[in-house]
């Protein structure tokens, strides 16, 4: 603090512990926050971030807190400065008070912080009522205002709207609307956007800076996104296993990170190393033409009682996937990536051409049985994928039995055991491994898994539906480095399903970019994120700062 202005001090927190029981999961916790500065709590899942910032308001339950968090800011009621308050120890009925006023909150989840049986509307202006004491209607103008500054359209019919009828983007354009509802000193925001696509998290990043500036705002972003940290913190803090062990402004912590972990976590970029090409082409084992996908709609009004209307995910896409290759597919959320994916599998009635091991979907159980095991799929979030009432032998044995019904339980044990083994889980890692269940694995450790039960059918095609979005940097590193070794070994065909250009950038050959159900762009890696030439594509690529990778 001897190099920083401490007549600017806004918030203070020295040795806070928190324990659950008899375990302590933050040791001795002292970070400090000067008015309209943005300091960056960086870390992996576990290392205690949130839980550290969540505590300065005692929003954790059953938690045992101790140590100091002085809250230098000014009361709202009049401005005067009331001197540092303990929020550690402040009454719950002043603690309220603060709660929002003058420290507010962005969840990382909006769709579960969000309450789904009220308006937008209403829950912005709620939070005016408690706090201001103004009419109804004066907290409603205000809440549309509101929603107006943070970009979102048509505000007063948004201001009507349930979360369920937003977009992620609009989601958290709300919850940062009902953070600012007060014009709070200091705002917390949880990975506020790690669920949105690469433009629109440029949006919320350019959003929040600019408010942050109006309102003179400080924040504290808690954060993996390396990145994000890059392009919006003037200082950081690196937590590991509940400590803190380095802090410093972020240009100094990038160019010369003095602890082992910072290092780490910079050095956890994905890494391009997609399997060398063949001389000849090898062909396709998936491939469209001229793929159609449409999903019948209510008409509005009176007319939906005689009739439907059509809306159409995916017009005309034309695509190949050679032995061997990756074919990423990136766009932003509604652009029919997904729906191609499941068109892909099967999952999904289309119309126009579409192979897969050089057979055709008929979708008929028993005709598409030797296409089900050609083609898998690993999915976005692998602990709701895993079942949890199954063991790790039965989950990941479970497509033998469809399958290969010949094989006998030792035979069938035996195959388990070797695919577990090739994605890296092994029964020396993990004692009684077949007999675990998915809650008992941490989420790359689960990603594996998830793994294991589509390569133990010797597939041809993986498709790859978000296969990193939930994973920390450092274990999505583990995960692509994975998929790229079996592509190497098995001859592993890919169809990449993200929104993550950097993972695109890293492992695909070829890619193709979807707005709006139609494929805008199409060529080899180098050609689209090198030198894009859609003005949506250069959206998306100089959103993720991937130059340097291909």
């Amino acid at each position: 603090m001897s190099e920083r202005n401490t007549d600017a001090l806004l918030l203070d927190v020295q040795d806070l512990r928190i324990a659950f029981g008899d375990r302590e999961v933050v040791h001795g916790v002292s970070l400090s926050l000067a008015r309209g500065e943005k300091l960056a709590l960086v870390g992996e899942s576990g290392s205690g971030k949130s839980i550290t910032a969540m505590s300065l308001l005692r929003l954790v339950a059953d938690a045992r807190v101790s140590g100091r968090a002085m809250f230098h800011g000014k009361d709202s009621a009049d401005g005067a400065t009331p001197g540092p308050r303990d929020l550690l120890t402040l009454p719950e009925r002043e603690l309220r008070g603060v709660r929002g006023r003058d420290i507010a909150v962005i969840f990382q989840e909006p769709m579960t912080a969000l309450n789904p049986l009220f308006s937008i509307g209403d829950q912005i202006a709620e939070v005016i009522e408690l706090h201001q004491a103004v009419p109804r209607a004066q907290a409603w103008a205000k809440a549309v205002t509101l929603l107006a500054t943070t970009g979102i359209p048509e505000p007063e019919r948004r201001a009507r709207s349930f979360p369920h009828q937003l977009s992620g983007g609009q989601r958290q354009r709300a919850m940062i609307a009902m953070a600012l509802a007060c014009q709070p000193q200091i705002l917390l925001a949880d990975e506020p956007t790690t669920a949105l696509d690469v433009t629109v998290r440029g949006q919320i990043l350019g959003l929040l800076s600019d408010l942050q500036r109006t309102h003179g705002m400080a924040v504290l972003m808690i954060t993996h996104d390396l990145h994000l940290v890059r392009r919006f913190a003037d200082r950081v803090a690196v937590m590991e296993h509940g400590v803190i062990v380095e802090t410093g402004p972020v240009a100094e912590v990038f160019a010369k990170p003095q602890h082992a972990y910072t290092r780490k976590l910079l050095d956890s970029r994905p890494q391009r190393d997609p399997q060398p090409l063949p001389d000849n082409p090898a062909p396709p084992v998936i491939a469209g033409r001229k793929l159609n996908v449409r999903y019948p709609v209510p008409k509005p009004g009176l007319a939906g009682w005689f009739g439907r209307a059509w809306f159409d995910a995916v017009k005309g896409a034309s695509f190949e996937v050679p032995a061997g290759r990756t074919l990423g597919v990136i766009g932003e959320s509604g652009s029919g990536k997904s729906t191609l994916a499941l068109a892909a599998l099967g999952l999904q009635p289309f119309e126009g051409e579409l192979s897969v091991a050089g057979g055709q979907w008929q979708f008929r159980a028993k005709a598409d049985r030797p296409l089900r095991r050609a083609v898998q799929v690993v999915f976005q979030d692998p602990f709701s994928s895993l079942s949890p009432r199954m063991t790790v032998e039965e989950i990941v044995g479970e497509g033998l039995e469809v399958h290969q019904p010949g094989l006998t339980a030792a035979q069938r044990q035996a195959r388990v055991i070797a695919v577990l083994d090739e994605v890296g889980l092994s029964e020396a890692q993990f004692p009684g491994l077949l007999q675990r269940y998915p809650h008992a694995f941490s989420g790359g450790q689960r990603q594996r898994l998830a793994m294991a039960r589509a390569l133990v059918l010797e597939p041809q095609v993986l498709v790859l539906d978000e296969p990193t979005s939930a994973l920390d940097v450092t274990i999505q590193k583990q995960i692509l480095g994975l998929l790229q070794r079996l592509q190497r070994e098995r001859g592993l065909s890919y169809l990449l399903i993200t929104h993550d250009v950097e993972v695109v950038a890293a492992m695909a050959h070829e890619v193709i970019v979807m707005k709006a159900g139609e494929i805008v762009e199409h060529g080899s890696a180098q050609q689209v994120l090198g030198a894009p030439k859609h003005p949506y594509t250069q959206g998306l690529i100089s959103a993720s700062l991937v130059a340097d990778l291909i």
